[in-house]
């Protein structure tokens, strides 16, 4: 059997990023402020995050306007959904191989 380590994903071993993906995966689709707020971080550690998972394409991002605002929302994409099941998947394994 492969070592359960090296399947896990680089991208997702970060915590805000697994918790981003978390709350994407569990919801259509959710807004900076609505995530900055659930995740109790600062602007400027969502936005590296964000920007981290969007680079790998774990997400899709989409801008507009809300009277007035500007309004950003986060979705996951089809690829961020197979990391983020693969992640748990290699976290299950890791875990069986402990007992």
């Amino acid at each position: 059997m492969k070592n359960p380590f090296e399947q896990l994903d680089r991208v997702l071993e970060h915590r805000v990023r697994l918790q981003i993906m978390s709350v994407l995966i569990a919801n259509d689709s959710y807004d900076f402020n609505s995530l900055k707020e659930i995740l109790n971080v600062t602007d400027g550690n969502l936005a590296s995050n964000l920007k981290a998972l969007e680079k790998e394409k774990y997400l899709s991002v989409s801008k507009s306007f809300v009277d007035r605002k500007p309004n950003t929302k986060y979705k996951a994409t089809e690829k961020g959904r197979n990391a983020f099941k693969k992640h748990l998947d290699a976290l299950e394994a890791l875990l069986k191989t402990q007992r």
